[in-house]
């Protein structure tokens, strides 16, 4: 048994690069007899209003966001995915900015490795926001395993 690597963190936005991610995750944690932590971060989403001449913002987490609805999507892709490794396996939500709580969260629990999906956003947001992946590659504490869409061209 490898035992490279004792804690790792995938990112989960339940979309299906991050379920291919999830399936890279339980091999790797499989092999090496590592803890698998499914990590998902609801960010908030800010909205204003016009009150008396003055701008407020608040930061409001959608409905289809709700941590109730996020714990149970987490235990549908722990019981779906991670059965053999369900002992090692565990899930935590935080409420953020995604790159930033995903750094943060594999330096609070010392991770070892970051599994994730190659990019969660598409078209505008892609190129005004930038790629989470890219981001955690930039400000993680440790190494990050970025999991390609398998359908993604390679340039030649």
């Amino acid at each position: 048994m490898n035992n490279l690597f004792k804690k790792i963190v995938c990112p989960v936005d339940f979309s299906e690069q991050s379920e291919r991610a999830l399936i890279q995750a339980v091999a790797i944690a499989e092999q090496s007899g590592a803890e698998l932590v499914l990590f998902r971060v609801i960010q908030p989403v800010p909205t204003s209003a016009f009150s008396g001449g003055m701008l407020f913002t608040n930061l409001n987490v959608m409905p289809d966001q709700s941590t109730d609805l996020a714990q149970k999507n987490l235990a549908v892709l722990r019981e779906k995915f991670c059965t053999s490794i369900l002992g090692r396996t565990s899930v935590q939500l935080a409420t953020g900015i995604p790159f930033i709580e995903i750094a943060h969260y594999a330096r609070e629990v010392k991770a070892d490795l970051i599994v994730m999906g190659s990019h969660g956003l598409t078209g505008i947001e892609h190129l005004m926001l930038g790629s989470v992946a890219e981001r955690v590659v930039r400000k993680a504490p440790c190494s990050v395993l970025v999991v390609r869409d398998a359908g993604h061209p390679t340039v030649s």
